[in-house]
């Protein structure tokens, strides 16, 4: 079975880009860090231990993804959050959580109806 997938413009990230930026554990911690706002290559850089061009490469990664994204001020490169691709992966989880949730509601019903089953038997 074939199925047609609908192309996306280049600079919109697809999902699978979005989590694969964030399955790095370096990536995250930035991801977290820019959460309280924005910051400089360098003081992203500081707690890890790695040089400055390898960082950087991470730093790519976020902006690829459309997780981050960056302008430069003089001699600083500033990163900054941009929302829009986490709030993709936030509302794919969501539709999995909600049917998760559906499902998990379902169990406990049936769990509950046999339950009152076997009280009934005894």
């Amino acid at each position: 079975m074939v199925r047609h997938v609908p192309q996306r413009s280049p600079i919109e990230p697809s999902l699978a880009t979005v989590f694969q930026a964030l399955s790095d554990p370096t990536r995250l911690a930035v991801v977290e860090r820019l959460s309280i706002g924005p910051a400089s290559a360098t003081e992203l850089a500081r707690p890890f231990e790695m040089a400055l061009p390898s960082f950087m490469q991470h730093l790519g990664v976020l902006e690829r993804a459309g997780i981050a994204t960056s302008h430069k001020t003089g001699r600083t490169r500033v990163f900054q959050l941009a929302p829009g691709s986490l709030e993709l992966a936030s509302a794919w989880l969501a539709t999995f959580r909600n049917h998760w949730e559906r499902r998990l509601d379902q169990l406990d019903q049936l769990l509950l109806a046999q339950h009152r089953t076997e009280q009934e038997r005894t």
